[in-house]
């Protein structure tokens, strides 16, 4: 069984036991998805790894300015600096942090 072959029944396992739901094509035709709640119960290594690695995306987007957050909130909010919606985001981030950026955009617009 190829790697491919292993992520895409992992993936469908996580469906299956409602830690993971289909949210959607992107921009580019691509599904896209959401852990759910769910995660921590199903795959907590997983959950732990997924919230440690949004931590640091959302830490390196803060010191580069491209969000605001009051870091002694025990629960903060992010917000969007000015800096976001500026040409400064395509030039100053990588592939990965431009991406997390983009998908903070696109969970804003979608808000009610």
């Amino acid at each position: 069984m190829t790697p491919d072959e292993k992520a895409e029944i992992a993936l469908i396992n996580l469906i299956d036991k409602g830690a993971v739901s289909f949210e959607g094509l992107d921009e580019n035709g691509e599904p896209m998805y959401r852990f759910t709640e769910k995660l921590q119960e199903v795959a907590p290594e997983l959950y732990r790894i997924h919230i440690q690695m949004l931590n640091t995306e959302i830490m390196a987007l803060w010191e580069k300015g491209f969000i605001e957050m009051d870091l002694f909130d025990p629960n903060p909010t992010i917000k969007l600096s000015k800096k976001a919606f500026g040409v400064d985001a395509a030039i100053e981030l990588n592939d990965t942090l431009l991406n997390f950026l983009n998908e903070i955009k696109r969970i804003y617009r979608e808000r009610p």
